[in-house]
């Protein structure tokens, strides 16, 4: 009954998809207004100044009525980085940019990662040069979520050629309307463009706009970096959500005569019990916060679970459906999975590859050794 979709990531038109954002801002621009668009903001930028607590019982009560969705808004641009430039920022670029952001006024994009540099950050090869009161920025980003409406961007550029990777990097806010800056989609699997590559030609920035010190990029990456971990192991589509419970598995089992096979049957536990860790990990990190506490490793932890759990949910229904998932023939419950089987290796990927996040663990976490093959 009711939709079967099952999507991770959208795959709505260009046209469908400017209208969604026109409503996001609308939305956001009214939480602002009376209060709500940053519970847990400085007062001077709009803020209400309270404890996160009050952010989570906001969206628990704002999740049971029908509004807006303001994902493109708030994954990247409220949840990266604007922590950030309220972290690493000017006191006249916070003053200029949090407000406008946080209203929904501006929308923000992460520009780090590049062709050459995925991974490796620190290996970005994107160059920043000093020229008189700022600077020109040359070069390439790519996978970069929501940059076809974004207003700014957080950018990692090489302005120490010389020095160690890590120590030769700065990071700015660049205008997206700039001349010189070039965004073009990236089509994916799943039909959707929700990524872009982007490129830099002759930008100008103004020191105004450097986040941190010269060649002090890292830290500030770092920063965002670290909430990124957070939104990804936090974040996901209703439809996934939905649709990894044991009712809809089970369903799916049923209404393909499988659920009485005991090898199937043991694969749903798997992915159920799974589900549940990646749940028990999140109730963990929010008791933190609310008791004032800082939060550990849970955040990669879930992120590296979920991302292998959605994985392993999205291959459980291919197997069951077999050749129903290859082909759309009407039949409720059965094509709708191939969104998710396709949209199932980037999760993988974003917001850390899963051998980044088992190495950060590694020797982070647990002490071990560092990889000497790196």
């Amino acid at each position: 009954m009711g939709s079967d979709s099952v999507s991770y990531f959208s795959s709505r038109s260009p046209e469908e998809e400017r209208q969604a954002v026109a409503r996001a801002r609308e939305w956001q621009a009214l939480r602002y207004d009376h209060g709500w668009g940053w519970i847990t903001g400085p007062t001077r930028y709009g803020g209400l100044d309270l404890p996160m607590t009050y952010q989570l019982a906001y969206h628990a009560v704002e999740s049971e009525f029908e509004v807006p969705d303001t994902t493109q808004l708030s994954v990247v641009g409220l949840g990266l980085v604007g922590p950030t430039v309220l972290a690493h920022g000017s006191p006249e670029l916070r003053d200029r940019l949090l407000p406008a952001l946080y209203r929904g006024d501006a929308i923000a994009c992460q520009l780090f990662s590049e062709p050459a540099a995925g991974s490796d950050l620190a290996g970005v090869q994107t160059r920043a040069v000093r020229e008189k009161d700022g600077w020109i920025i040359n070069g390439q980003k790519v996978w970069t979520s929501v940059a076809q409406h974004a207003d700014v961007g957080e950018i990692l550029c090489r302005t120490s050629p010389e020095a160690p990777k890590h120590r030769g990097l700065t990071a700015f806010i660049v205008d997206m309307h700039a001349p010189g800056v070039e965004v073009r989609p990236l089509r994916q699997m799943t039909g959707g463009a929700e990524f872009n590559e982007v490129f830099l030609t002759d930008v100008e920035v103004p020191d105004g706009n450097r986040l941190g010190d010269v060649d002090g990029g890292w830290a500030v990456a770092l920063t965002t970096l670290t909430a990124e971990r957070d939104v990804v192991a936090t974040s996901d589509s209703p439809e996934v959500t939905s649709a990894l419970t044991p009712a809809f598995l089970s369903g799916l089992m049923r209404a393909t005569a499988t659920s009485q096979d005991s090898a199937t049957r043991r694969e749903l536990g798997i992915v159920l019990a799974e589900a549940m860790a990646v749940a028990s990990l999140n109730r963990a990190a929010v008791r933190k916060v609310e008791q004032g506490e800082p939060i550990g490793p849970e955040r990669s932890i879930a992120k590296l679970m979920h991302a292998r759990n959605v994985t392993r949910a999205a291959h459980f229904a291919a197997g069951v459906l077999g050749p129903r998932i290859v082909a759309d023939t009407g039949e409720w419950g059965t094509y709708a999975w191939s969104d998710l089987l396709l949209a199932s290796p980037a999760l993988r990927i974003l917001g850390g590859t899963e051998e980044i996040m088992k190495n950060i663990l590694a020797e982070q976490v647990l002490g071990l050794p560092k990889d000497r093959s790196r």
